[in-house]
Parts: C-alpha cells; structure tokens; sequence
C-alpha cells in the first residue's frame, strides 16, 4: 500500500505541475527538485519522479548543467509534396531551426547505399554527418550521403549555408523530393544516443529516405536522421507513387 500512495503522490504532484507549465512558452525553466519538495512538503525521490513522470509525458526536458525547461514538439511532416528539407519543415511547423555539421568525409559508397543511390559499389560519395537543433535544443542527427558527381564542393558548402536542400538546388540545379522513405522507432547504438544526448536505453525516431530530382529522376541523395521523440512528432503523409 505505501508504494501505491508514493506513486499516487508524485502523480498528483506531477498532475498539477502539468496545469501550471500548460500556458508558459517553450523554455521556460520550471522549478527545481529541491524546490519542488519543499513546496509539496515531500521527500526529494518523489520530487525527482513528478519530474521524471512530465518528462515521460513529454513536457519538459531536461537539458545538461542547465536545468528543466517547458517542452514543445514540432510536428515533422513527411510527404511527397514537402521539399526534403529540415529549415523548411522546422520553419513551417513555427520552430527555429539551425544545423551543425560534425564531419565530412569522402568515402566509397557501401553496397546498400549504392543500390539505393542507383550508383556502382565502391563510387565517390560525401557522408555528412550533422547535428540538428529547434528553438536553441538539441533534437537530431543525421548521416547524409551525397554522390560526389552530383556535388564535388560539398565540404565547402555545408560550412557556407546550413540548408543542404537550399545547396543542392542553388549549387546543383535539381528540386529534390522524397521518393522513398521508412520510419521506425527504436533504441539507437551508443554514437547516436550520444550525439543525440539521450539515454542509450530510450528509442528515438529513425527517418531512413531517398531524395530524387523532380524533373529528372536522379537520385540525389539518402539520408538516415534519428529525431529525439520529445523534439518531434513524426508525421507520415501517404501521397500517390512517386513520378
């Protein structure tokens, strides 16, 4: 019985934190454990676990060294007629987005993504592995592959101009759309959830896609983006065949 009323307390407690933050904008720093305690008069566990309970229900966010912030989700729409682009969904959804790249490297395309490429094994191509972030929080990261004939100067590029959709129809002159895509939810490997700064042991949104030229056909590029699930909400669009 007392295990029941110990996590009735923190639900109640959890339950009225939820109606006050419910008005406050994104960002705003709620209070401490410390002071939550105090103010319900209970102990610091069942304090840490109202807190653990909101962040399980997505609306707050523990952020490192910095504190516990009101949450907000971006609904990530994915479709056919939206360009492939996160600035622009970010930006539509009414975020702000920005993208950090953290390495560039030219390497020959591996087996599966030479398939998908449409691309011979072992052909050039530029693996971009980037950092994405809304409102100032963490909430992506992203290994893109790029054919090297599509793009020889992307390294430059991508530390000129944050949006690789904006590059490759600037540099490139194609329109990119989504002609394949796959969604799944799952427990990242350890390089993700730590570029991700989630817990290893909590799934996280996995986007697998294949980027064509609107015009042409051409595939353009193929890209896996892992999204933390307290950032967005993946939203699928199904249109008609691709053409």
């Amino acid at each position: 019985m007392r295990a029941v009323a110990n996590k009735s307390r923190y639900a109640e407690i959890a339950d009225v934190l939820a109606a006050e933050i419910a008005g406050q904008p994104a960002g705003t720093r709620i209070a401490s454990e410390h002071e939550i305690a105090a103010r319900f008069a209970v102990s610091r566990a069942a304090a840490r676990a109202a807190v653990q309970e909101l962040e399980g229900r997505l609306l707050v966010r523990r952020v490192r060294g910095a504190g516990t912030f009101v949450n907000r989700r971006i609904d990530y729409v994915l479709s056919q007629r939206k360009a492939p682009s996160l600035h622009q969904t970010v930006r539509e959804a009414g975020g702000d987005p920005r993208t950090v790249v953290r390495d560039v490297r030219r390497l020959a395309l591996p087996g599966e993504m030479a398939d998908r490429l449409e691309r011979p094994e072992g052909s050039p191509a530029h693996l971009l592995t980037r950092q994405s972030y809304i409102d100032g929080l963490l909430s992506g990261w992203s290994q893109e592959w790029i054919p090297v004939d599509l793009l020889p100067e992307l390294d430059a590029a991508v530390h000129a101009v944050e949006s690789l959709d904006a590059i490759l129809r600037q540099m490139c002159g194609v329109s990119p759309v989504r002609a394949w895509c796959r969604v799944s939810y799952s427990v990242p490997g350890p390089e993700v959830a730590a570029g991700l700064e989630t817990d290893h042991t909590r799934p996280v949104w996995l986007v697998e896609s294949l980027s064509r030229d609107r015009d042409t056909g051409r595939t353009v590029m193929c890209s896996n983006t892992w999204s933390r699930p307290d950032c967005t909400r993946i939203i699928v669009e199904l249109d008609g065949p691709w053409t």
